[in-house]
């Protein structure tokens, strides 16, 4: 017998990130879906297609999905940002539902349906709870194919390497190799429509990624170079007159794009710690709570701050205030110690002394502030 040696992650060193191998960009690309899925489907076992509550009366989409065989199709709310538990119940109903594995995970909609469609793709080929794997590099087995149509911009969920979820005990994602989607269609036309409060809370989070990366210790020139691309179409995106709307909604796409590949090889920082303890303790939704966090970091990123304040004016944007003036100790605790947990996060914002500046004295005043 030849004793089985244990293969080194393949992580050691210069990190060996996976990128979404197949991309297609373009108005009208949807339409191409159902070409696409066909040379991927295996005998028989179906496609699941996991799509944002919003689109169930609205034939304008819904019709332009092709049903063969057994597909099928979940509607699943974002009223609240994905959970754990809800993971686990999509898993279960596929697999009580059918005897073999998925041919796919299709997920349409925002970066909470991104996320859902690929944890649920991780968790049909792993074992155990969803919650078992929120962190960095715990994921073991291959996910089943899983593709990303979004319908909103700016979340990066498209391209990213993680898919946050709300797990019993925290918020963080599952960060794995086996994360990304392995297609992607980019059509600017699935995001007409979108109210102008979520058009705006959903690009923020793009501009704020760029900002986290580009004045990080991470920071290098594969993250720059992506960063300052998405940084320079988020400024023209929310501070030109001169784009149309079909020009503007093509640029968003991409600036997510570009934000997302941003942090592949950085971080983001101090806004998006933040704001995970609010989605954790109050269950705010990450696009307006990365705005709420980032309306009050002049100290760590003053000029980014500085504009991000204009773009609010010109597009008369009112944040909410005081919504941790209500706070009990117990969830004022609970929140900084979420925010203190996601460690990669404060290292790229502030380097290696950053314990000695994001303290919990630091946090709850800047939680007070919101």
């Amino acid at each position: 017998m030849i004793e089985k040696v244990e293969q080194p992650t393949v992580n050691d060193g210069y990190r060996n990130f996976p990128m979404v191998p197949k991309v297609v960009f373009g108005k009208g690309s949807f339409d191409q879906l159902e070409q696409i899925l066909a040379a991927e489907r295996k005998d028989r076992a179906p496609f699941v297609f996991i799509v944002d509550d919003i689109f169930e009366n609205q034939p304008s989409l819904v019709d332009r999905i092709t049903l063969k065989f057994n597909d099928k199709l979940i509607f699943a709310s974002t009223i609240e940002e994905p959970k754990t538990t809800q993971v686990d119940e999509i898993v279960k109903k596929i697999r009580t539902e059918y005897k073999e594995l998925p041919s796919g995970i299709i997920g349409i909609g925002g970066g909470s349906i991104l996320d859902l469609a690929k944890a649920v793709s991780i968790m049909l080929t792993n074992s155990g709870s969803a919650s078992e794997y929120q962190g960095w590099d715990l994921v073991k087995k291959k996910a089943v194919y899983h593709v990303g149509i979004p319908t909103i911009s700016g979340t990066g969920a498209e391209v990213s390497r993680t898919c946050v979820l709300t797990g019993p005990e925290k918020k963080l994602g599952i960060n794995s190799d086996y994360t990304p989607f392995d297609q992607v269609i980019l059509d600017p036309d699935l995001c007409m429509g979108v109210p102008k409060n979520q058009w705006f809370y959903t690009g923020m989070d793009c501009f704020i990624h760029c900002v986290e990366s580009l004045q990080g210790t991470f920071l290098n020139a594969f993250s720059q170079s992506y960063g300052e691309k998405a940084y320079d179409l988020c400024v023209e995106i929310f501070l030109s007159d001169d784009l149309t709307a079909e020009e503007a909604r093509a640029k968003l796409m991409m600036a997510s794009w570009h934000g997302g590949m941003s942090i592949a090889y950085s971080q983001v920082g101090v806004a998006h710690a933040l704001s995970y303890g609010l989605g954790y303790v109050l269950g705010t939704k990450h696009g307006i709570g990365n705005c709420i966090v980032f309306n009050h970091l002049e100290e760590f990123y003053p000029d980014g701050v500085k504009l991000f304040k204009q773009m609010m004016e010109k597009h008369d944007i009112d944040l909410p205030v005081g919504i941790c003036s209500q706070l009990t100790d117990a969830q004022m605790e609970t929140m900084i110690d979420t925010a203190l947990g996601l460690e990669p996060l404060w290292e790229n914002a502030l380097g290696n002394n950053w314990r000695d500046i994001a303290t919990r004295e630091k946090l709850r005043e800047l939680y007070l502030k919101m």
